[in-house]
């Protein structure tokens, strides 16, 4: 598959990357999520420092990550635990 060449500006900085055509969008809307992030915390806590507001956007991104994770595994936990009840069920209905 073919790979298309983008160029990102995150913060101040162009960041040239290959993607796959598929997952262009996906890397354009994260870049401008980072910077629409990066112009929050600028503004709410007043700091100019791009190290300091890209480490907290790469906490906060973590965090959000992290937490998405959790509640994926207790929906494949609750989905398990329907699909063995429902097993449970048809086998006592067959016998």
């Amino acid at each position: 598959m073919d790979l298309l060449s983008v160029r990102l500006k995150i913060g101040d900085r162009e960041y040239p990357m290959k993607v796959k055509p598929d997952e262009e969008e996906r890397v354009r809307t994260a870049g401008k999520y980072i910077n629409d992030q990066l112009k929050s915390y600028r503004e709410k806590f007043g700091i100019d420092d791009k190290e300091d507001l890209l480490a907290m956007v790469a906490f906060d991104c973590m965090v959000a990550k992290l937490k998405t994770e959790e509640s994926s595994g207790a929906i494949d936990s609750t989905a398990e635990d329907k699909i063995q009840s429902l097993n449970q069920m048809i086998k006592d209905a067959i016998s």
